[in-house]
């Protein structure tokens, strides 16, 4: 089946979106808590930055103070996802204008008081997931890991209906459509990287996977020695996907939730990209053809 979209749609031109600079932080409840954080800052590389009772930050060596936040549940979830906003002017003008076209804010702009604080706001998407845009977050230290996560690069989402996620996410929030994997997945972008979010069809709302990204191709098959020395082998990969042209690997955290471990994601040239369908074929989703079909523990555990 075709999409029907291939980009930003926009029926409301006079009602101006959030300018979204990236994607900052994910959020997640996990059920595995003392685990997952001895997996994340151990083979995984990323570092605590802010740790409580059931709670803990971890940043990666770029400048984000936080990319993954880790509260203790009895199930796993999505708590939040965190976007950037240049300046305190922006919050408040998207604030003001997703008001204006009838979204119910979780609450007004203010003082946040989460790990790394920041100025922002909250609010949901029409599937539930609560979405943070924020400003004035504490800087942290540069760092000069080679070998380990720079940033959260993107999240992908299952979804109940993938054409009106993406028709919200892109007419409100002002996401643009990169490319689409036939009419099961569509990849979106904030800004030059190949995409931020992406969302694939399932029969529930959920959390399919998370992916950091590593400095180089060397970083990238240095993290996945770490790794397998460790006792972690790849549920797929690795191998270089075609949309997004990245290098990926994915595993299984102790809690059951999917990281993926990707370098190399394409730039976006907003003036000539023209977004493609790529067919779900074996040499489209794998150009390196090393990775082979992902496996059916990794499959169930992308299905949330």
């Amino acid at each position: 089946m075709t999409p029907p979209l291939f980009q930003r749609s926009d029926t409301q031109p006079s009602l101006a979106r959030p300018s979204l600079t990236h994607l900052r932080h994910v959020s997640v409840r996990t059920s595995a808590f003392d685990e997952s954080l001895a997996y994340y800052t151990g083979p995984w590389g990323l570092q605590a930055v802010e740790t409580d009772t059931g709670q803990a930050a971890l940043r990666g060596t770029g400048a984000e103070h936080h990319v993954l936040h880790l509260t203790a549940s009895e199930t796993n979830g999505l708590d939040h996802l965190a976007f950037g906003l240049p300046d305190a002017a922006a919050v408040d003008a998207a604030a003001t204008n997703l008001a204006d076209r009838g979204i119910s804010l979780l609450s007004e702009p203010h003082s946040l008081e989460g790990p790394g604080g920041g100025y922002g706001f909250r609010l949901t998407d029409p599937e539930g997931r609560v979405l943070e845009l924020s400003t004035l977050v504490e800087a942290v230290p540069p760092q000069q890991l080679a070998k380990t996560p720079t940033k959260l690069t993107h999240v992908v989402l299952n979804t109940v209906d993938i054409d009106a996620a993406q028709a919200w996410w892109c007419d409100v929030l002002g996401f643009r459509v990169s490319d689409w994997s036939e009419h099961q997945m569509v990849f979106l972008r904030c800004n030059a990287d190949h995409h931020s979010i992406a969302f694939n069809q399932a029969d529930r709302t959920s959390v399919n996977h998370m992916a950091y990204e590593v400095p180089s191709l060397d970083s990238f098959m240095t993290s996945l020695g770490r790794l397998k020395h460790d006792g972690n082998e790849p549920g797929w990969g690795p191998g270089r996907h075609g949309p997004g042209n990245n290098a990926f690997a994915y595993f299984v955290d102790p809690a059951g939730m999917v990281p993926e471990v990707t370098a190399e994601v394409q730039q976006v040239d907003e003036a000539s990209w023209v977004p493609r369908v790529w067919r779900r074929v074996p040499e489209l989703s794998d150009l390196w053809g090393t990775a082979g079909p992902p496996s059916e523990n990794i499959r169930s555990h992308m299905a949330g």
